[in-house]
Order: C-alpha cells, then structure tokens, then sequence
C-alpha cells in the first residue's frame, strides 16, 4: 500500500524537519514568537496549496474544500497579533499531475495529525491563542486521516506511480524544511 511505502520511504526527511519545527516551538517565549513560526507555514502551505489546486479536485478527494489550509494558519497568525506581510521566501516541489499532489498532500495532512503535541508543547508554555490549525479536525482528525489515506492508497495504479508519489513528499518535506533553514542564515549588511 502507497501509504506504508510513503511513510518508510520519507522517514529521514519527515525526521530532519520535525527536528527544525521542534527546536523553533522550544524557542517560542511569546505570541510574537508562535506567530512568527506560523508565519513560516503559511507562507509555505500558501504556496504548496496553490500548486497543488489544479491537481486536487472533488472527484478526487470529496472532502478536499472542508481540509485545513493555509486559511486557518492566517487567522491563527492574526489572532497572535501578527500579519502575513514580508513573508519568508517559499519554493515548492514541481506538481504536474494527481499524484504528486497526493504525495505533497499527505504531508500536509501529516501535519495536521501532529498538531495535538505541538499544542500541547504551546500550552506548557503558556501559549493557547492562535491553534486553530493545528488542532485538526477535532474528534474527526483521524476519520480524515483515515479518509485521506484510502484515497491515496486507490490513486497509485502502479509502482512507477506509487515512486512518483514517494519523491513528491520527500521533495515536499525538503523544500518545506528549507523555509526554516533560511530563517537561520545570518543576514549579510
């Protein structure tokens, strides 16, 4: 099934911005801070979102308009206080077909169902504005998950597609990866 395959064949990836995500959330000290993170997703969920739309129809994945995107990130980052003005600079993987929007979708869904810990870590540290994102879908979340998945699993006819599917959300985890990567370059001047 596509979806074990996926979730072997990105684990390094998935792992290298887990570990940028994790140690930007320790970092987190006020609204300002958590909204400047989020401000890193959406910036690129925007941009995934919109390379991804032409690919990702009602046919496809019936619940595709009531998923989270990048809408829920813009209004959690202006219920901390911030605006989605100067946002980071975003690159995405090439998305030509179904497939790979699936690929570079499960990792957005993906991170969705992760969401509950990273609210958890915000509240700890007295951050409880601004989680509407990544509190999912409530009870439903894994019923979506679930939902997602089979469609997925229904969509690879064959095992070229299934790799093409793989190498999309490596690539999604990469460039994703590299948002925060560049937010820890020095600035030059």
């Amino acid at each position: 099934m596509l979806s074990t395959t996926i979730k072997e064949a990105t684990k390094e990836a998935h792992q290298q911005l887990e570990k940028k995500v994790v140690q930007k959330l320790k970092a987190i000290r006020s609204n300002q801070d958590y909204a400047d993170l989020l401000r890193h997703f959406y910036a690129y969920f925007n941009h995934l979102e919109k390379a991804i739309a032409p690919f990702i129809s009602a046919d496809l994945l019936p619940d595709y308009a009531q998923r989270r995107n990048s809408s829920f990130l813009k209004s959690d980052i202006e219920a901390l206080g911030g605006n989605i003005d100067n946002l980071p600079a975003t690159s995405v993987p090439a998305i030509t077909n179904s497939i790979q929007a699936l690929g570079a979708l499960y990792v957005m869904e993906g991170s969705i169902m992760g969401g509950s810990i990273i609210v958890q870590m915000l509240a700890k540290g007295g951050i409880t504005e601004g989680v509407s994102f990544f509190s999912g879908y409530g009870p439903a979340t894994g019923q979506m998950w679930g939902a997602f998945i089979t469609v997925l699993n229904a969509s690879a006819k064959n095992n070229n597609e299934e790799a093409i599917a793989v190498q999309t959300a490596n690539d999604t985890f990469n460039h994703f990866a590299a948002v925060f990567a560049q937010a820890e370059q020095p600035v030059n001047g």
